[in-house]
């Protein structure tokens, strides 16, 4: 058989190039006969820009920016070439990361993106019109206000979290309608690690604060916050005559002839993605599109599952995220296109068998079948997803 691995990162313990080569390593263990061919995945959180240069090749540009802390963080900034100019590849975990700060210092009230705006603004001045950002993993909840102060907006306040942007005034964002001009030109596309709005119970705060270190009192004022940014950044928008295709056609019955295109783009889906940094880039004219299709097309994921007799792909937690623009649903749909079966092989399946049966995937298997199994599989990651393949493989294997 001709197997295809095409994992995304095991968040926190394996990145996708090493859960691809554990897992290749299992099947081999398990199906000895088989041809396996290895093709790690992103979805726009960590390890986006390396799945991207695998697939394309281009130069990385080493730069310096502002952390999710305030301190200093190394990124690279990926440039292709192209017949328009070259274009610039960012990921945002690289400036915002939650691997970037210490589990006693997590807090998304206090945690600021001004380093993905620093990111944006260098690969403008590289010469790019075409910038791809990746959205994911992200240490922040301030619906990108830091990243709008990291390009230029003036204000102290834009840049100290989500948790103050109660006390932002319409001052604030005064240079806002000048910024969204300036990037008129740009190419902005946002790759999205999943399709969630702003707001709302699965939104930036509802959703993912408290995996950020937020409680649940801290949640609730986080989305207050955004709520409030939101209609600051609906007031400048709405009144804005730059008109974007994105902004012009709101969905049906969101906003009016008056006002409204602010609360459209909150609505989006992605514009939750990476603590709201969604909606930020699409008030500056992005186009929110799911990052694993946008990673899939860059290195050819169809044409390789095309060409496979099974696809293994797998993450840290098959959950409920998964299904919403994560990588395992990108190879899942491209598997039912193709006829191909697609099994999930994951740390944990929080999931049932109705939910993803119905997603595409033919099997889900999680390397800790019992909570007691987590230390043990935390303990040795690459070892234990290889021994869990390999039961697979002689499962799947003819």
């Amino acid at each position: 058989m001709r197997i295809l691995v095409a994992p995304d990162c095991f968040t926190g313990t394996l990145s996708a190039q090493q859960a691809a080569e554990a897992m290749g390593a299992g099947w081999a263990d398990g199906a000895p006969h088989d041809e396996v061919t290895a093709l790690p995945l992103a979805d726009g959180g960590p390890g986006f820009v390396d799945t991207v240069h695998g697939g394309l090749g281009g130069e990385l540009v080493p730069t310096t920016v502002t952390g999710p802390l305030g301190g200093q963080v190394p990124a690279v900034i990926l440039l292709v070439p192209s017949p328009h100019g070259p274009v610039a590849y960012l990921e945002s975990a690289q400036a915002v990361g939650l691997h970037l700060v210490p589990d006693g210092q997590r807090d998304p009230t206090r945690t600021t993106s001004v380093g993905v705006g620093e990111m944006l603004r260098t690969a403008l001045g590289l010469g790019a019109r075409r910038v791809v950002v990746g959205l994911g993993g992200s240490a922040t909840n301030d619906g990108g206000a830091g990243l709008l102060a990291g390009l230029g907006l003036r204000g102290d306040l834009l840049r100290a979290g989500g948790g103050t942007l109660g006390h932002l005034a319409p001052e604030d964002l005064a240079d806002l309608a000048a910024l969204r001009r300036e990037l008129a030109a740009v190419d902005l596309v946002v790759a999205c690690d999943v399709d969630v709005p702003l707001l709302g119970l699965h939104g930036a705060s509802g959703g993912f604060a408290a995996q950020k270190g937020a409680t649940p009192e801290q949640a609730q004022h986080l989305e207050r916050q955004l709520g409030h940014f939101a209609h600051l950044v609906d007031a400048v928008v709405s009144a804005d005559t730059l008109r974007r295709d994105l902004l012009a056609a709101p969905p049906p019955g969101v906003g009016a002839a008056r006002g409204g295109a602010g609360r459209a783009l909150a609505q989006l889906a992605g514009a939750g993605a990476a603590g709201g940094l969604g909606f930020a880039l699409a008030v500056l004219g992005g186009r929110l599109l799911a990052g694993s299709d946008v990673v899939a097309d860059a290195i050819g994921l169809s044409s390789a599952i095309a060409q496979a007799d099974l696809v293994v792909t797998g993450e840290g937690s098959f959950d409920w995220q998964s299904l919403h623009g994560k990588a395992v649903s990108a190879v899942a749909s491209r598997g039912l296109t193709h006829g191909v079966p697609v099994v999930v092989v994951a740390g944990q399946v929080l999931i049932g068998r109705r939910e993803w049966g119905a997603a595409g995937v033919a099997g889900a298997y999680a390397v800790a079948e019992d909570p007691h199994d987590l230390d043990h599989a935390m303990a040795d990651p690459a070892g234990t997803l290889r021994a869990r393949v390999a039961r697979v493989a002689r499962t799947w294997s003819r």
